[in-house]
């Protein structure tokens, strides 16, 4: 079960417009924070991302499964969208046994290192038109103070770069 926290940043996230994937990744976020703080380990960084989505689609995130994803993982996406609606236990056993063969695994594919490369190898296979509908996609469900922040925080970047180019 998803802690409190993360299921009201997704309702917030949800109340504020945002898309389902932006909903999503407080499950994802959750996740990280649990490899890091040694709940459990992951093999990969992909797969701890995969066990975010999963509880996301479990806790009622209208998120579908990629259109170039495998039949299994449409199926396996598919089923945790009905499972959120099902209302019926969860199996201990198969739980602890989850959690079981989890802390075996590393705590690794959550540094921000690994973070890192898995979002510059996500980004890099976008086009750069997918790259820009998000940002402006991102821009729109924002509000006004946000986006007055970004402005000023971009202009004090951009301040800071022009800086550090002067003195080369």
């Amino acid at each position: 079960m998803p802690e409190r926290k993360t299921l009201e940043r997704a309702a917030r996230d949800k109340r504020q417009g945002k898309s389902a994937s932006t909903q999503a990744g407080e499950f994802v976020r959750e996740e990280i924070e649990h490899v890091r703080e040694g709940k459990h380990g992951v093999r990969s960084t992909k797969q701890a991302i995969a066990i975010g989505l999963s509880k996301a689609r479990r806790a009622g995130v209208a998120l579908p499964a990629p259109k170039k994803a495998s039949a299994s993982t449409k199926r396996k996406a598919a089923q945790d969208s009905r499972a959120a609606g099902d209302g019926h236990a969860k199996s201990t056993t198969r739980a602890r046994s989850t959690t079981t063969a989890l802390k075996r695994e590393s705590a690794k594919p959550a540094s921000r290192s690994a973070l890192s490369r898995q979002a510059s190898a996500s980004a890099a296979k976008r086009s750069a038109a997918a790259r820009s509908a998000a940002a402006r996609k991102g821009a729109a469900t924002k509000g006004a103070a946000g986006r007055s922040a970004a402005a000023k925080k971009a202009a004090r970047t951009r301040a800071a770069n022009r800086a550090s180019h002067a003195h080369h």
